[in-house]
């Protein structure tokens, strides 16, 4: 039996399982007598509901059930809560409109639900959702986020005047503005951080139940059973939590967007209660662009003010934060405090004033996407900071060293209220220019001028704040064979939790990986949980299964010590054995297991919560080199460098494939992912894969990545969360980088997607 401890490249230890075809997904289950949702869908992005007739759906074959929003609030069903509202700068709460499941009186996007049908089978429920007569009066819409606030924009909800929802401010403006009116130089910069589409492999998918003891049941694929099973219980159905079971198998892809209670689990379970039969329902992949909640989707004004050194006086953000048509469960908060704190970046910036507008547009709801607002944060000052290198006339790398926060200088608190633990933002940056030969850039760019091509470099230096929040339990359940069930509430989406919760067990127990099993994704079965989101599985999961570790043990050793007939004290542990100190006394963890147990099943049931007081600071630099096209705009990334600070590793080959994965979404966000609405009619243009471009295998050039690994001294492993972090630094080193290939144009800045098209038009208007 083969170990694997911390610090180890072990392949995924589920990969088997899931490339074999054994994962077990919503759509791999089927209960018995299970039947179909389908829900009817709004055409129109504004719209009043004047009539919806169901008399002819329900006269279909096979339909066995019919509800619209009526039906849900004549049994008190209640509206899906935003858990994480803002406060205005005045100190009042923001507007909160109510979300009921299935629309009520209008619909506010293309796609908002309407009613659900149930039928027999998915073809039936299908055929009879076609047949649901609704009478609309066709209201004007407003998609875009700069005109949501505009005099002749429609309004969405009647109390949120002029479309908005808070007017937030973080910061100190009085003292930012003394700082700009000493500044020697000032820098501007406007920029569009772009909606994104999730677009998780596995669409969202829900199956409802009645347990037989008539509890409600859902089987859904989340990031979270615990946070669903919370809102669902005391938010929607008025019962105490234990009343529900929300349950979670395997999970493909989240990003965020799966932490979400969505109007679709309210609907089929209120529907599986009404029939009395379990209700299935998956989202086809055009029917998720309409109605998945989507990411970024925000609109800044940047200042920077800087004296005659090019070093950093003060800043300041304006944001617009587009919404969506209804706030998410915590759409305020990510546009607000949960990356607000990183507008700062890695940088000493001794004041700064940010104000954040969040709007409503008659589009789908927008809330966390991976990074969850660090991304935007990061962004915007890392376009900035170049843009100010641009100005001046001064080196991308020079003007970071000029203003990077050194590291004698940890722990540091930043102005917007973030407590660096540690950190190493220079060496970074040194080793990524060192990596990525970037002294011989002149060189190379040359010769790509001779071959009709522009070249150009750029890196963006990121630090994000992950991996703090609400605490996490880990439960551990020894057999008397010595085999350990772990029992943790955070649920994996791909990132290969099976595998580093494993090395964990194995570094602290000295077990092998086939002698560890794990228990997730069970409201039932696992007592607390947290979820997945922020980078804070392993960091704080993890932990908790170190200390849990730790009560093993220390039973153990009482059990060892009547074995060795010696005191407790005079017991030690390590590789798998305990043993009395100074003789050759040993006996391994099985054995203890065996003898503990006295004949039962369970030798030792011990738990542990770690509740971080601080949140980790993972950082580092990325730089990107890339090719133009002058002919066709085709943008090609030639070589990409990567070096993290993700303080202590569990398992670095888990750790680099974390990091492409999240440059593959960057990417996407800063070449190919353009999520359009249509002005006049709100229509989503880019619904399907047909309008929407995801990054391919072939979008990628080789990636090296590498590692300072300084320790975090907040987190009781050491380490810093890494599971957003290369879509948080991808970004803003593309767009450097393009604007880099285009500086001999004097091009200050272009926005994302830069597609092909949007390249070749700008390149057209530059020859000419």
């Amino acid at each position: 039996m083969e170990k694997f401890g911390i610090g180890q490249a072990v392949t995924r230890f589920e990969d088997d399982r899931l490339l074999s075809g054994k994962g077990r997904y919503v759509d791999d289950i089927s209960l018995e007598k299970q039947s179909f949702a389908i829900f009817v869908r709004s055409p129109h992005a504004h719209a009043e509901i004047l009539s919806v007739d169901t008399s002819k759906a329900k006269a279909m074959p096979g339909v066995l059930g019919i509800y619209t929003v009526a039906d849900l609030k004549a049994e008190g069903v209640g509206d899906i809560p935003c858990a994480a509202p803002a406060t205005n700068k005045d100190g009042s709460p923001c507007v909160m409109p109510p979300r009921p499941a299935l629309a009520q009186g209008k619909v506010r996007h293309v796609g908002d639900a309407i009613a659900v049908v149930v039928a027999e089978t998915r073809e039936q429920a299908t055929d009879a959702a076609e047949t649901v007569l609704i009478d609309y009066e066709v209201m004007p819409a407003v998609v875009e986020t700069n005109e949501a606030m505009s005099d002749n924009a429609p309004q969405i909800w009647k109390n949120a005047n002029k479309n908005e929802c808070f007017n937030w401010e973080a910061g100190d403006a009085e003292t930012t503005e003394k700082a700009f009116s000493e500044a020697e130089n000032i820098v501007e910069l406007d920029l569009v951080n772009n909606r994104v589409v999730p677009t998780s492999m596995e669409t969202r998918g829900a199956i409802a139940s009645l347990k037989e003891d008539g509890r409600l049941a859902l089987h859904v694929s989340c990031q979270g059973v615990h946070v669903m099973r919370r809102l669902l219980a005391t938010q929607i159905f008025n019962v105490d939590e234990d009343q529900i079971l929300v349950t979670c198998d395997d999970v493909g892809g989240g990003f965020g967007m799966k932490i979400f209670l969505f109007p679709e689990y309210v609907a089929i379970l209120f529907a599986a209660k009404k029939i009395g039969r379990p209700v299935k329902w998956v989202s086809e992949r055009s029917e998720a662009f309409l109605s998945d909640s989507h990411g970024r989707d925000h609109l800044s004004n940047l200042k920077l003010a800087l004296d005659e050194n090019a070093k950093i006086l003060g800043l300041k953000v304006s944001t617009i934060a587009n919404l969506g048509s209804y706030l998410s469960n915590f759409a305020p908060f990510v546009a607000t405090d949960a990356g607000v704190s990183m507008l700062v970046g890695c940088y000493d910036i001794p004041t700064a004033y940010v104000e954040v507008q969040g709007v409503f547009t008659n589009t789908s709801p927008v809330d966390a996407y991976r990074g969850a607002g660090r991304p935007e944060a990061i962004y915007a000052i890392e376009r900035l900071l170049d843009t100010a290198a641009f100005d001046l006339g001064i080196s991308p790398t020079e003007i970071r060293k000029r203003n990077f926060i050194p590291s004698e200088a940890m722990p540091f608190s930043t102005i917007l209220g973030s407590n660096y633990d540690s950190g190493e933002f220079q060496k970074n940056l040194e080793d990524a220019v060192i990596n990525s030969n970037w002294e011989e850039f002149d060189v190379r760019k040359t010769a790509a001028k001779n071959r009709g091509k522009l070249l150009g470099i750029g890196l963006a230096s990121y630090i994000e704040r992950c991996a703090g929040g609400s605490p996490e339990e880990a439960r551990l359940e020894v057999a008397s064979t010595g085999h350990v069930t772990l029992y943790i509430g955070t649920q994996s989406n791909g990132q290969g939790h099976e595998t580093a919760f494993r090395q964990i067990l194995c570094e602290n127990l000295g077990l092998a990986f086939d002698e560890v099993s794990i228990v997730q994704g069970n409201s039932d079965l696992v007592k607390t949980g947290g979820g997945t989101m922020g980078s804070r599985s392993v960091p704080v999961g993890g932990s908790a299964i170190g200390y849990a570790s730790k009560r093993v043990i220390e039973k153990a050793k009482e059990t060892a010590a009547t074995l060795f007939e010696s005191a407790v004290s005079d017991v030690e542990f390590s590789d798998g054995e305990f043993r009395v100190v100074g003789t050759d006394r040993a006996l391994d963890f099985r054995r203890i297991a065996k003898a503990a147990a006295n004949g039962q099943d369970i030798a030792f049931d011990e738990n542990e919560t770690f509740a971080p007081e601080e949140a980790t600071y993972p950082n580092g630099t990325h730089v990107c080199e890339l090719e133009i096209d002058k002919t066709t705009g085709e943008v090609e990334l030639v070589n990409y460098t990567v070096v993290d600070d993700f303080g202590k590793v569990i398992n670095p080959l888990l750790l680099e494939g974390q990091v492409h994965g999240g440059i593959a979404q960057g990417l996407g966000q800063a070449l190919l992912e353009c999520c359009q609405y249509e002005s006049a009619s709100g229509q989503l243009l880019s619904a399907s894969f047909m309008d929407y471009t995801m990054p391919r295998a072939d979008d990628f050039p080789p990636l090296r990545f590498d590692r300072n690994e300084v320790p975090c001294q907040t987190n009781p492993l050491g380490i810093k969360g890494a599971g957003e972090a290369g879509a948080i630094g991808a970004p803003p080193a593309i767009i450097n980088a393009i604007v880099n290939a285009l500086s001999d144009y004097n091009v200050r800045h272009v926005d994302m997607p830069i597609s092909p098209n949007k390249m070749w038009n700008l390149m057209q208007n530059l020859q000419t």
